[in-house]
């Protein structure tokens, strides 16, 4: 019987294919107490067990090295990264050691208690990417129980292809509750057309995977893991985020056609890498893209981006348990990002952490705060802390040097912040100075994502070279929507008429300035949106490398002039969706 199972759209395309379903990696954990003469021993398992998982995933790294440079897969690379330093996490490991010390748990108990207590701060996470890697520690966690247990690995993709397809010809589709980053390294080696998971979002790593494989995925399905059957039809439909399972004979037809649709669109688009992105009326734009680590810039030449709008240094002092990389390291890093992209320039924007973020070292956790997304974080975390925020500064005017940099500050609200940080900065350029440590010149940006920016923006142009409008906080805090909290998410709308104004105003007013001025949130790949933000004057988009092509594709079927005066239409209207759906 035909049924569908919906979830999120993260990877666009369509797959059909029969099911190969991977059981719920949960294990079923055991829970005594120990005597104090015990804990010794408990203790000893539980190094035993990380150190089997560490070993583990270093053989999938040395396996990644080993590929040729066709197949490197930096997503995954940096991912099992993630994975290392979680398995080494000092909130982890001192964690469990207090239930056993403590409270007698056995290690399996205390293990799994401490999972408990770290994922709910993860849940309060205010940034998506963040709060979703409460799934890959919930892989460490299970990856070490299983070894405790003398259990082999939950998921084998590999194991399941080759179970699954007995000499069949049939394309094959991989249902699992989710998916490691080992298990992607061999889904990517394997014969599976795409992927269905029970849980994830847009930002978690089967998304990043999946779109950076541009294979079509849905994640956040729920129960399809359970719902759908071995060996069942499948059909994945990556733009609507819907999985058919068992499709009738003319729907299996339709979505054949449409399968066919996509792969000629696929290939219309990889031909317009080397096009300029000019429009009809001659308007030559601006297309970067968004990258979290050095190695990303693999795929933003890939895809032709001009040059890298945002690159998210955060992700460089996640999951290190308070030991934040020092300035040799993120200069190291910052580095090869700029030589990554041979000439290009790179807009660094400085870490936006704080007290949404697990990032010890003094800083407030998120459980000592009410809002953590209106707390202590991004610049404010930054000017609470100048030691570490003059390593950071440091690290990039001396990256600076080997090629074209932008410095970007984010949260902005403040005339007393931008003072502060521009007196930092300056700071940071007369020690380097002072060391006789060679750096160099970089323009300065401040992102518009608080509406009291959006609403001062002349004094922001008094002060910067350059706008960035972080669209994705800026709608969160004009419609004061926690876009984490899924009671309220459905009302997180771009097309609402205050967002509108708000990011319309600021293009206007910088580009009257003649200051550059960028859109790097969500907005900037959404190709139902490419159009409008033309009409409003926007020359430059920064978004996913994998969204490039297709913003690209729009830009040059698209007459500014003519977009001009519709958009205001859409920025006087009550219901300006109305006016994008015609």
């Amino acid at each position: 019987m035909t049924f569908s199972v919906h979830g999120l759209a993260v990877s666009r395309g369509v797959a059909i294919g029969r099911a190969v379903i991977v059981a719920a990696s949960r294990v079923d954990v055991a829970h005594y107490l120990i005597s104090p003469d015990e804990v010794e021993a408990e203790i000893e398992r539980l190094r035993r067990a990380r150190a089997v998982v560490v070993e583990d995933i270093l053989r999938v790294q040395r396996s990644l090295a080993e590929l040729g440079p066709n197949d490197a897969h930096p997503e995954l690379t940096a991912l099992l990264d993630v994975h290392l330093m979680l398995l080494q996490d000092e909130q982890l490991t001192s964690g469990v050691k207090h239930w056993l010390v403590e409270r007698h748990y056995n290690a399996e108990w205390a293990l799994t208690t401490q999972l408990e207590v770290i994922s709910r701060q993860f849940d309060e996470m205010e940034d998506p990417y963040l709060r979703e890697r409460k799934a890959d520690l919930e892989q460490v966690v299970d990856r070490m129980l299983r070894v405790m247990r003398g259990e082999a690995p939950a998921v084998s993709v590999e194991a399941a292809a080759n179970a699954a397809n007995r000499g069949k010809e049939d394309p094959l589709v991989l249902i699992a509750h989710d998916l490691s980053p080992a298990d992607m390294l061999q889904f990517k080696q394997s014969v599976f057309a795409g992927f269905v998971t029970d849980v994830g979002g847009k930002t978690s790593h089967t998304a990043i995977v999946a779109r950076s494989m541009d294979i079509p995925a849905v994640v956040g399905a729920r129960s399809a893991s359970h719902l759908i059957r071995q060996d069942d039809w499948v059909v994945i439909d990556g733009d609507a985020g819907v999985v058919v399972v068992d499709p009738s004979p003319i729907v299996l037809a339709e979505y054949g056609f449409k399968q066919r649709q996509v792969e000629m669109e696929r290939e219309k688009l990889s031909r317009l890498k080397h096009t300029p992105a000019v429009t009809l009326d001659g308007q030559k734009i601006e297309l970067l893209a968004n990258i979290e680590q050095p190695n990303d810039t693999v795929a933003a030449l890939k895809a032709g981006a001009m040059g890298v709008g945002l690159f998210r240094s955060e992700f460089l002092f996640m999951g290190r348990s308070g030991q934040l990389p020092d300035e040799e390291e993120q200069y190291q890093a910052y580095r090869r990002a700029i030589e990554g992209m041979q000439g290009l320039p790179v807009t660094i924007r400085t870490v936006d952490v704080g007290a949404d973020k697990p990032l010890d070292r003094g800083a407030p956790r998120s459980d000592d705060h009410l809002n953590p997304a209106l707390g202590l974080r991004a610049i404010r975390w930054s000017l609470a802390d100048p030691a570490m925020f003059l390593a950071q500064l440091r690290a990039i005017l001396r990256a600076a040097a080997h090629g074209p940099v932008n410095l970007l500050i984010p949260m902005l609200a403040h005339g007393s912040e931008i003072r502060q940080t521009l007196a930092l900065v300056q700071r940071a350029r007369e020690q380097l100075d002072a060391a006789g440590v060679p750096h160099g010149p970089v323009k300065l940006g401040a992102m518009i994502e608080v509406p009291a920016a959006a609403l001062t923006i002349p004094l922001f142009l008094r002060h910067f070279d350059f706008l960035s409008i972080g669209t994705n906080d800026l709608i969160q805090y004009t419609l004061a929507i926690d876009r984490a909290d899924e009671a309220v998410s459905h009302l997180y709308d771009p097309l609402h008429p205050a967002v509108l104004q708000l990011v319309a105003s600021t293009i206007a007013q910088a580009r009257e300035q003649g200051k550059g001025v960028s859109v790097c949130g969500e907005m900037a790949g959404d190709v139902t949106l490419t159009r409008l933000l033309l009409g409003m004057g926007l020359r430059s988009f920064s978004m996913h490398p994998s969204q490039i092509l297709a913003v690209k594709q729009q830009i040059l079927r698209s007459d500014t002039v003519k977009l001009a005066g519709w958009a205001q239409e859409v920025l006087r209207a009550d219901d300006p969706a109305a006016l994008l759906a015609d």
